[in-house]
């Protein structure tokens, strides 16, 4: 007790005081913080992996909202609480949410477990990165850079660019932008005024993103054409022809067709390779929303699904979805290798990007992101595509195929 109190003592005649708070002591208990990491991940470990294929366990417990409010008790206080409650709280929060690696979870879109993507996940949540810079985050600006590249393999480029994306809604954000700047460069600095009305084509089964973007780009849902699809839900080219033509009687702009491979309800593939005919024949940016369909480009039986992909200017990818990368995981792939996807969208943040650093700065990709902070997405990719190879990848499709016919 006497050697205690004399070290509390010394502890105080050292201390470096501001504004009254003590600057050179502890911050938390780091001991007492990995306890509660490691009976936390043991919980993680029984309550969410080992039961993630077991039948018998229920997909969700469910409780209404306001019950369950009362179960998990939200309210935050001014004093915190001790670990056997936080760890309760844990096992709580896992007993009340949906399994969404229960083999009877049963989404349009998503479902399963990655135990390797799980683990990717693990580490850069630990790691706590943001991919902007080489300096900061060198291991995941490499990765980001190899998976891009062999994305573009399957798509079909010579040659190609990306950035991975909180979402296949912003992927789509991001193509839509991006055509109209090449369409006109110097929205960039004089923003809409002057500019003509701007029209973009999609058909009526493409995923309500392509109305968000229009709508948050200034664009307008107004002048988004909804072109008419078959019984299978594809689209008509013969429709889109018409209405590019009717665009262009009204004294409209059109920049943009988007096709979808893979829609949301009927899981319908546009015709590319003829709705390409068609952008090429009016100088329109072909933008291909394969969001949920893209994955099939990893199985040689099923890539035909996707054929004329190669023509896209833009193409959007989730991983996340049919090859079970975790959420979310999701690339923005671009025909253009010329740096189209900086010049849109950098700001030359001179705190961030200085050109005199002492590594070669083409590394430094954040200013192809309208995101600062952004996740390492691609790594959860990366390390289940070294773990299964593209052969393992291409089984994932063919059984989620023959599923679906079965």
């Amino acid at each position: 007790a006497g050697n205690c109190k004399q070290e509390m003592l010394q502890k105080k005649k050292n201390a470096v005081l501001v504004d009254g708070v003590i600057l050179n002591g502890p911050i938390m208990d780091s001991k007492a913080g990995e306890e509660f990491v490691e009976e936390a991940c043991k919980i993680i470990m029984e309550e969410v992996i080992q039961k993630a294929g077991d039948v018998t366990e229920k997909v969700c417990e469910w409780q209404a909202p306001e019950t369950l409010k009362q179960i998990l008790d939200l309210e935050m206080r001014d004093t915190g609480e001790s670990h056997q409650q936080l760890l309760q709280l844990c096992r709580d929060v896992i007993k009340y949410s949906v399994k969404t690696s229960h083999p009877r979870f049963f989404n349009q879109l998503y479902a399963g477990i990655d135990y390797y993507s799980l683990v990717a996940r693990f580490i850069t949540e630990a790691l706590n990165p943001s991919v902007y810079t080489y300096e900061v985050s060198p291991v995941f600006l490499l990765v980001e850079e190899a998976v891009i590249k062999k994305m573009v393999e399957f798509i079909g480029w010579e040659e190609g660019d990306g950035i991975f994306n909180p979402g296949g809604s912003v992927s789509n954000m991001y193509a839509m932008n991006l055509a109209r700047y090449k369409f006109c460069p110097d929205i960039k600095e004089k923003g809409l005024s002057g500019l003509p009305r701007l029209v973009l084509f999609t058909s009526e089964e493409c995923h309500y993103s392509m109305k968000k973007a229009s709508s948050f780009l200034g664009i307008g849902t107004e002048n988004v054409y909804f072109i008419k699809t078959d019984s299978r839900g594809k689209m008509i080219p013969e429709e889109l022809e018409q209405q590019v033509q009717r665009a262009r009687r009204e004294g409209s702009a059109p920049f943009l067709v988007c096709a979808t491979a893979g829609t949301t309800v009927l899981g319908a593939f546009d015709p590319l390779d003829k709705i390409a005919d068609i952008c090429e024949k009016h100088g329109l940016w072909l933008h291909v929303d394969a969001s949920w369909g893209g994955s099939a480009l990893v199985s040689r039986k099923h890539c035909r699904l996707l054929h004329g992909i190669h023509r896209a200017d833009s193409v959007a990818w989730n991983p996340h979805k049919m090859l079970l990368a975790g959420i979310q995981c999701c690339a923005l792939l671009v025909k253009d290798n010329s740096g189209l996807l900086k010049k849109c969208y950098s700001a030359k943040a001179a705190y961030l990007f200085q050109q005199d650093k002492f590594y070669d700065v083409s590394y430094d990709t954040g200013d192809k992101s309208i995101q600062c902070s952004r996740r390492p997405d691609a790594f959860k990719f990366w390390l289940m595509w070294k773990a299964l190879g593209t052969t393992g990848l291409e089984e994932r499709v063919n059984r989620a195929l023959a599923l679906a016919r079965y």
